[in-house]
């Protein structure tokens, strides 16, 4: 039906400039239980058209809720409206985009239908059962599942029709106990990964066995001691150097943060880490196996394809749009993207990993004489400086190579092109995480990843 509406504009004169018509329809399912008590039950569709028109290097940008005839001839007159109100106001007197290759996608993805909410339901109550039967001392736990499927077609002026899915199903555990001194505590086991919740969670005896591994974890906790406050050899689990990939130094990447002054911008083709450390922003297929987030064309048109950011320790490139590109004087990126039909697209990450190493993980422990292993990650936050922290909920002493008592939570902080310097081993294998949206101004699902990480890091104390 999407394609039917908006193809037909293709080759008229409504893209007699440089024009992007996108039809889009999000579906959210979302269910949640809190101590045996359904809370949430959400299924929600929207959807709508938009169109972005360029002329002399203004954009104007329109949408409408209305996935018909009449809604996209309403944004493309608004469109063009926009455009030439603000073209007449800038005056930046620029050239037309070069075109982009004309390319015709259809979806990798064809499941018809969303995920029963029915079963969505029953799976988490069963794992609630599965926990509060086998973990009755527990202060409370929950399950909760986010579903989202976006569907788009997206036609340009250069000839580019695509459409494209992404549909990604998560699963949240959550638990909290009761410590020796009164004082809760607790975790969470953040899952998810590409396609429908029954494709991703279609065994209730693995979700049970988390289940177990994170209740494991928090008795551990419970025991546990504060970090001593320094600078300290730490070994950062996988989730840590995804979020380190895509929150400390990934951000800084983007060329428009580069443009606003971002930390990247003087270090291009500089020694920004270790000699062993390689990170890259993926488009849609790494190590032979589809990503998390598979962008396949973005919203301008632009197939994507992989961005080199760091090689062997140095700075290579940035991640574009179309107008980025044009600007640095190289070719799009494909990295433009947008959440719901109402935005426009913006410059954001898909899969962003630092890429594996030679190390085993028992190898990178046994080299630490005192220090830490962290394994859980809760937040983190990082500025255009590639200054960093993240809160740790849980992990390991390290003493004399072997892994001691567990750790309370905690925090780590640094800079990102410091703390990198100082990479000594990287472990041979990796995992992505892809439970989480990026917030740089709308929403958005984006994977990151990585291997286990040797290096320094400032710890906070209790």
């Amino acid at each position: 039906m999407l394609d039917n509406i908006i193809e037909k504009y293709a080759s008229g004169d409504r893209f007699r400039d440089y024009t992007e018509l996108r039809l889009q329809r999000n579906t959210v399912n979302r269910v949640g239980f809190l101590n045996s008590d359904l809370t949430v039950n959400v299924s929600s569709s929207g959807g709508g058209v938009s169109a972005r028109i360029y002329k002399g290097g203004s954009y104007g940008f329109a949408s409408s809720p209305l996935l018909s005839d009449d809604g996209v001839a309403s944004v493309l007159d608004a469109a063009e409206r926009n455009a030439v109100f603000l073209d007449g106001r800038q005056r930046l007197g620029r050239a037309p985009f070069e075109p982009v290759p004309a390319v015709r996608v259809e979806p990798e993805y064809n499941r018809d239908g969303p995920v029963s909410q029915k079963y969505i339901i029953e799976f988490l109550a069963q794992l609630d059962d599965y926990i509060s039967g086998k973990y009755p001392s527990l202060v409370s736990r929950s399950v909760v599942a986010p579903c989202l499927d976006r569907e788009k077609v997206l036609v340009t002026s250069d000839g580019v029709c695509a459409h494209l899915r992404e549909v990604h199903s998560s699963l949240y555990i959550m638990m909290t106990a009761e410590c020796p001194d009164g004082n809760p505590v607790e975790l969470f086991e953040p899952l998810g990964d590409f396609g429908m919740f029954d494709e991703v969670f279609d065994s209730l005896p693995d979700a049970c066995l988390r289940a177990d591994m994170l209740y494991e974890q928090l008795m551990h906790k419970k025991e546990g001691v504060y970090t001593e406050a320094g600078v300290k050899e730490c070994i950062l689990h996988p989730d840590l150097a995804g979020m380190l990939a895509h929150e400390a130094v990934g951000h800084t990447t983007e060329a428009d943060f580069v443009k606003s002054g971002s930390v990247a911008g003087p270090n291009l083709n500089k020694q920004v880490a270790s000699p062993i450390v390689n990170m890259v922003d993926f488009a849609h297929t790494a190590f032979g196996k589809r990503c998390p987030i598979p962008v396949y064309v973005d919203d301008e048109g632009t197939t994507a394809h992989d961005v080199e950011i760091i090689k062997d320790g140095i700075l290579r490139g940035y991640m574009h749009n179309k107008e980025s590109a044009r600007e640095y004087g190289v070719a799009p990126t494909g990295n433009a993207r947008a959440f719901a039909f109402y935005d426009e697209p913006l410059i954001r990450m898909r899969n962003t990993a630092i890429l594996p190493g030679k190390d085993k993980l028992e190898d990178m422990i046994s080299s630490v004489e005192d220090g830490y292993y962290f394994i859980k990650t809760g937040n983190g936050q990082a500025d255009a400086t590639g200054e960093f922290m993240f809160g740790i909920e849980f992990g390991y002493e390290i003493r004399h190579g072997k892994l001691g008592r567990a750790l309370r939570s905690t925090t780590i902080s640094g800079v990102a092109f410091d703390m990198l310097k100082t990479v000594t081993m990287l472990s041979d294998d990796m995992s992505w995480c892809s439970t989480g949206m990026c917030g740089k101004k709308q929403p958005m699902p984006v994977g990151m990843g990585g291997p286990a990480v040797k290096c320094m890091v400032n710890v906070g104390g209790r």
